[in-house]
């Protein structure tokens, strides 16, 4: 059976920063207050024009250049997202129109905060498969737009931005042991999926409403993401045959460095490089996977070929994580 593997990554954040300081002259808040409660110190904020496919466009051609491949070498395009505001053409043709691809299957994902994760095995799925050999997969959020400006415990989050990967056939010979202790180069390009949810506790994370409002029960996701997430995310090390301790970078969903720092050392991941992109860029939704890892890799502090967690959690307390070979 062929695998796949992520050939080349690309992001895309507005132009427009917003600092804690700018949100403290708008409602009642703090630098201290927010850096000591979330670790935010900034977030890109996506102009009104600005819409969604148009960030994951930019993201997608970036990718798309660093791979050095062209538009017609796409077969399928994934968009993982939560803020789509028209049904249809849906997000994916959208950015197919806007990029001059050729007649890809196009999907949308709407899994919020976990939706990158859900579309990467989509389409590693798919091209296992064999429906397709080339795919585009996109994170992309105007999550700004879905904020109630109102509320410091939730507007002090949220930020705009995609992060899009080329996934490609890999037929390279798969791990098949399943024994720890190998060296990354007999890793899958994309290893086995860990996902699931907790559909009963679906109301801890919300977007509602006309227009739609972005709500959270803060303690009830902290409690399930510090107590829940690490036995899954070990378990996703565990079926990609590799120890937490052989990880060289972790990229969890970037909602908190609170919720980040603890599910890290909880995993083990003790020689791992953590991304930390919530710092400057917040809570990008399903951008925020793929855009800390495009940084990472742009930053060349993960070395191609080596193991990445790549764990997004969230949005109807769903959850997936799969360990990559970085590209």
């Amino acid at each position: 059976m062929t695998g796949s593997r992520i050939a080349a990554v690309g992001h895309y954040q507005p132009a427009r920063v917003l600092t804690n300081d700018d949100l403290a002259a708008i409602v009642d808040t703090s630098d201290e207050w927010i850096r000591s409660r979330v670790g935010i110190r900034t977030r890109h904020i996506a102009r009104a024009d600005e819409t969604v496919d148009e960030m994951a466009a930019a993201a997608a051609s970036k990718a798309l250049a660093t791979g050095g491949l062209a538009p017609a070498d796409i077969d399928l395009v994934v968009v993982a997202t939560s803020t789509a505001i028209d049904r249809s053409p849906n997000m994916a043709a959208r950015v197919a129109a806007r990029l001059g691809l050729g007649s890809p299957a196009t999907l949308d994902i709407n899994v919020v905060c976990a939706g990158f994760t859900h579309a990467l095995a989509t389409a590693d799925h798919t091209i296992r498969a064999g429906a397709a050999t080339a795919a585009l997969v996109i994170g992309a959020d105007k999550f700004t737009e879905a904020a109630d400006w109102t509320d410091r415990s939730t507007c002090v989050l949220l930020g705009d931005g995609a992060g899009a990967a080329v996934v490609l056939a890999d037929d390279r010979a798969e791990r098949a042991d399943g024994a720890a202790g190998a060296d990354a180069a007999g890793l899958p390009g994309i290893g086995p999926v860990v996902w699931g949810s907790v559909p009963e506790m679906g109301h801890a994370v919300r977007i509602e409403g006309t227009p739609p409002r972005f709500a959270q029960e803060g303690q009830a996701v902290y409690r399930w993401a510090t107590t829940q997430l690490p036995p899954i995310a070990r378990e996703v090390c565990a079926r990609a045959g590799i120890t937490p301790e052989e990880l060289a970078g972790v990229v969890l969903h970037q909602a908190n460095l609170r919720i980040i720092e603890p599910v890290a050392r909880k995993l083990g991941a003790t020689n791992a490089v953590i991304a930390r992109d919530v710092v400057e860029s917040g809570n990008t939704s399903a951008a925020s996977v793929p855009l800390a890892l495009s940084k990472l890799v742009e930053r060349r502090e993960i070395a191609p070929g080596a193991p990445v967690l790549l764990f997004g959690f969230g949005g109807n307390l769903s959850y997936a994580g799969q360990v990559i070979r970085c590209p």
